[in-house]
């Protein structure tokens, strides 16, 4: 494993902030989100007997964000319950019935499960993870290497049981667990349709600064600073407005910025691209955006697509790839992943920033 000692400052002139697991602690909004997302569409959508424990814990969700691909959250729950349906004693089924709303497809998935009923704890029983991560990285790691892989080591898909596209609130029930819980009360006024899952306080206001604004006032003073994030925008500026961030950055690009390439590549190729890291867009188009022409650039992120994109981003611009471990709990399993993925330093406190940035 690579070092970090005996290195000199880093001299940047754009330093690039991934948001979450840097900027902000979402491991009690967005990794709790993916855990009760997981939890509500197998207890109340499969209508499963309750366990005592969760089907998914923190570690697991590292795990699956350590073989790569799994930027968005999203993507990552319908992967988590692809492989749980996996070891469920559930049928596969490859092919969704079209559906025109949300209700009908709990209706369905009720309808269709219900003489099935295997116990939850029993999926916690059967569950091992690192083998079967090992078949999703070879198959290039995301939701698609879950699907290859199942496939692969299963012979089967269970892709019918799982509605993860389309409209909010049609067929995107997925999307539709996971945006209530995170946003709460803001979901309402965002989505304009009512909450089917979870009223209240969202999650989001669980969240903390993991980088004290003194320390971002210092590194300010040193240079230019943006955010490349797979966040939805109005989440990002959520945050933004709520730990008062907005003045530190010239540029903010989200999951819509990428989304919009996307289709800009499907219209002018005919190719479908996905633009999101471990694809290196949100970091150039932050870089752009801030004129800096072929200045001295570092990207901060937490995870191994964080540094799969900064490595990507070094074909175009000098790109230092800065690891940041602040918060995990696995320390030592993380930093390896960084360095394998191409970091070229790994910190693990807010504070080291000043010393590495020159």
């Amino acid at each position: 494993m690579r070092s970090n000692e005996n290195r000199s400052p880093l001299h940047i002139d754009l330093l690039i902030f991934d948001m979450d697991g840097v900027l902000v602690d979402v491991s009690r909004s967005y990794r709790q989100a993916i855990q009760q997302t997981v939890q509500i569409y197998f207890e109340t959508c499969l209508g499963l007997k309750k366990g005592l424990r969760n089907l998914i814990t923190k570690e697991d969700i590292a795990l699956f964000k350590s073989t790569g691909g799994f930027n968005n959250d999203w993507e990552l729950t319908s992967a988590l319950i692809l492989y749980l349906l996996s070891i469920s004693g559930i049928p596969p089924s490859a092919r969704r019935r079209p559906l025109s709303n949300i209700g009908e497809v709990v209706q369905h998935l009720k309808t269709k499960s219900s003489p099935l009923h295997p116990r939850l704890n029993r999926l916690l029983e059967k569950k091992n993870l690192p083998p079967f991560l090992e078949w999703v990285k070879s198959y290039g790691g995301g939701l698609r290497g879950v699907r290859l892989a199942l496939r692969e080591t299963r012979r089967a898909s269970w892709d019918g049981w799982v509605y993860r596209s389309g409209d909010i609130d049609k067929e995107n029930l997925v999307k539709r667990i996971f945006q209530e819980l995170y946003l709460g009360d803001p979901f309402t006024s965002h989505y304009h349709r009512r909450p089917l899952f979870h009223t209240g306080r969202g999650y989001y206001l669980q969240e903390r600064l993991l980088i004290p604004r003194k320390i971002l006032t210092s590194l300010r003073k040193k240079g230019r600073m943006g955010i490349a994030s797979g966040r939805p925008r109005f989440e990002a500026t959520l945050a933004l407005k709520r730990f008062q961030l907005l003045s530190y950055f010239d540029s903010v690009v989200t999951l819509e910025e990428c989304e919009e390439e996307e289709r800009r590549i499907l219209k002018r190729t005919g190719r479908r691209t996905k633009c999101t890291k471990p694809h290196p867009y949100s970091i150039l188009r932050v870089a752009r955006e801030t004129g800096i022409g072929r200045s001295a650039c570092g990207y901060i992120g937490d995870v191994v697509d964080d540094m799969q994109a900064a490595r990507a981003a070094k074909k175009t611009l000098p790109m230092a790839a800065i690891g940041f471990l602040c918060g995990q709990r696995k320390k030592k399993a993380a930093k390896e992943a960084l360095f394998r993925a191409g970091a070229d330093r790994v910190i693990e406190r807010p504070e080291d920033l000043l010393r590495l940035i020159a």
